[in-house]
């Protein structure tokens, strides 16, 4: 799977590939010790050995299976790095594995073009086992059987991230088709998180269905697994549906949506001043400026609200006001996630900024308003 996330787990470093880390996720030895014991029974049948061989056979085709993980990865990788978007690292995880990419694709045909690259690359490795199996290894020999396990393995890996639901990459290329269709990439990410949520529960009713619709008892192991399966799918299409809403309300984000408009007055000015010109504006906010223009503090509106009519004269506005630090401040004519970044940068001074329009005063924009625009 493909992941637009900078973030990278904490692992061992095998070495680097297109510039990025490939990365082995502590997990990893989990689920190569799990998926070695599953498979040793499997292994004993075939080779109708025991001792330690049927282990160490079943642990050789996990390495392999990993590997074909890697080379899953690798394609996402080098194929986005070809259209401009960098890999971050490449992970194998419990899970299998995923490539983190330092933003996300450009336009849906890089997305579409770099989410589909891992499953074809699985399915060539499928075709080479399966070729090398039938024309190079001796029949019934237990290479053989490897190599047609691992062309089994990788057609299935391949096809299974095919289905159209995210986090798998066919969902990724149908939210490319629904983001191109509908010029909305947020639009075709939360329609693609929804088919994934879908595919989620179809993954565990087939574990339950199927045995029913043939008249035996489901498997608990592989009710188990499909549980798992299940959940780690359910987990990450939620994730992406939320991200998907969540990135469209950064797309939309304004200083019209977020920003309380402002007045401003000098730093030696009246309370009742202060009033007069707010209601004059119609507005609610008012800046105060240093004497070099630069918005010094803003007046508490709570605090100049307790002070008399008959005392407003004679209250200077620093009374009444909290002061704006050194930076706390953000251009207004910026928008979506450049706003944001901009307004994350000034929050760190405060929760209060003030937003410059052509080098004037606009609005206030408070940090709780803009939590308030992204959660809708």
């Amino acid at each position: 799977m493909s992941d637009p996330r900078p973030d990278r787990p904490a692992g061992w470093v095998l070495g680097h590939v297109a510039g990025a880390p490939v990365v082995l996720a502590r997990s990893w030895v989990l689920a190569a010790v799990v998926l070695t014991l599953v498979f040793a029974p499997s292994v004993r049948k075939w080779t109708g050995g025991g001792g330690a061989l049927p282990y160490v056979v079943a642990l050789v085709f996990v390495v392999l299976l990993f590997a074909s993980v890697l080379v899953h990865e690798l394609a996402h990788g080098l194929v986005g790095r070809s259209r401009g978007q960098q890999p971050h690292a490449f992970v194998l995880t419990l899970w299998g594995g995923h490539t983190t990419f330092g933003g996300a694709a450009a336009s849906p045909a890089t997305s579409a073009l770099v989410a589909v690259v891992g499953p074809v690359a699985n399915l060539v490795l499928a075709a080479a086992f399966l070729l090398i199996a039938d024309r190079a290894a001796p029949d019934g020999t237990l290479l053989q059987t490897v190599l047609r396990a691992g062309a089994l393995a990788n057609g299935f890996v391949g096809l299974f991230n095919l289905v159209p639901g995210l986090p798998l990459d066919g969902g990724r290329i149908l939210e490319a088709v629904v983001w191109a269709a509908s010029g909305d990439r947020h639009r075709g990410t939360v329609a693609a998180g929804w088919t994934g949520r879908v595919v989620a529960v179809g993954v565990l009713l087939a574990a339950l269905v199927r045995p029913w619709l043939a008249g035996v008892s489901p498997d608990l192991g592989t009710v188990a697994w499909s549980a798992l399966i299940g959940a780690f799918l359910w987990s990450g299409a939620s994730a992406a549906v939320r991200g998907g809403r969540t990135g469209r309300a950064v797309a939309a984000l304004t200083l019209e949506r977020v920003g309380r408009p402002a007045a401003v007055v000098g730093a030696r000015t009246s309370l009742a001043q202060v009033r007069a010109t707010a209601a004059a504006a119609d507005v609610a906010e008012v800046v105060v400026l240093a004497p070099d223009g630069r918005p010094a503090a803003y007046v508490d509106t709570e605090a100049a609200g307790r002070v008399p009519a008959d005392l407003a004269g004679t209250t200077d506005v620093l009374a009444v006001s909290t002061p704006l630090p050194v930076g706390a401040v953000v251009d207004g004519t910026l928008r979506g996630d450049a706003l944001l970044q901009a307004l994350s940068t000034a929050s760190a001074h405060g929760p209060v900024v003030a937003a410059l329009v052509d080098g004037r005063v606009a609005a206030l924009v408070r940090t709780r308003d803009v939590v308030a625009a992204l959660r809708g």
